[in-house]
């Protein structure tokens, strides 16, 4: 008697999961190179009866063909994948911000001795003069600034190099891989604008930027988040009247059960 009430409750859950997806989506609107997610939705099990029609074999005086009907018993958050769509890449004024411009990851070691995956390059000479990101996460393959770099150059297929001193020459000192995926959709997310590899994803391959289809290096440039804030807020009201329409169906569903239950009475 009470399955409709476990139906809406996964449909209010499932409801519930997609604005908590929109709502992060939105406080990061201004995230450097931040990846929207969108919430990807399945049908539960269905439940099959068979019955026989009574009335129609009374009124016809034929015996009634068996009659299978199908209920539905919900709804699931299936995936909640992030969309690595290309976001708009603003000029700064800071040597040291790369962005990457089409396909590609850089890659950053962790504490654990795992990689980590990300394209926001706004990047920072540590105390040692290792390149890292702003939460001391050293590129890798690892790149150390000579003590006295005065200037730096980053090409677009990723080479770097540096003026000590005020000098005029550069020197090279190191070269940015990108990493790319088979399924970029499937990586896992881990905060910090962070992603790690899972089955999902595939295993990385190395490349050099500008070659075999991976992107190229912007110095000078950051990738901004690819969040569409009017888009967001567009399916924040049409999952709302879906989250309350729901809910009336439940009030109408109890409506029903007290009618019966004063029937009984």
């Amino acid at each position: 008697m009470f399955q409709p009430l476990y139906v809406a409750a996964t449909g209010l859950s499932a409801m519930e999961d997609e604005i908590l997806t929109i709502t992060n989506n939105l406080a990061n609107a201004q995230t450097i190179a931040f990846k929207k997610s969108r919430t990807e939705m399945e049908s539960l099990f269905y439940i099959e009866k068979s019955f026989k029609d009574m009335l129609y074999e009374s009124m016809s005086g034929m015996e009634a063909p068996p009659v299978n009907v199908e209920y539905g018993t919900g709804v699931r958050v299936a995936a909640t994948p992030a969309d690595f769509t290309q976001g708009s890449i603003d000029i700064t004024s800071n040597p040291l911000d790369v962005a990457i411009e089409g396909d590609g990851f850089l890659q950053f070691g962790m504490p654990d001795a795992t990689l980590a995956y990300g394209r926001a390059g706004n990047l920072h000479i540590d105390n040692d003069g290792n390149l890292c990101d702003p939460n001391g996460h050293l590129l890798e393959p690892q790149i150390i600034f000579p003590e006295g770099t005065t200037s730096v150059l980053i090409q677009s297929d990723g080479l770097v190099y540096a003026a000590i001193n005020n000098e005029t020459s550069y020197s090279e000192i190191g070269q940015i891989d990108l990493v790319r995926f088979t399924n970029s959709a499937g990586l896992t997310t881990i905060g910090q604008n962070l992603y790690q590899e899972s089955e999902a994803s595939g295993e990385p391959w190395v490349g050099i930027p500008g070659e075999d289809g991976f992107g190229t290096i912007r110095q000078y440039a950051l990738e901004q988040s690819n969040v569409d804030v009017i888009s967001e807020m567009m399916r924040m009201v049409m999952v709302q009247r879906v989250f309350d329409t729901v809910t009336k169906a439940v009030q109408s569903y109890e409506g029903m059960l007290r009618s019966l239950e004063a029937m009984k009475q």
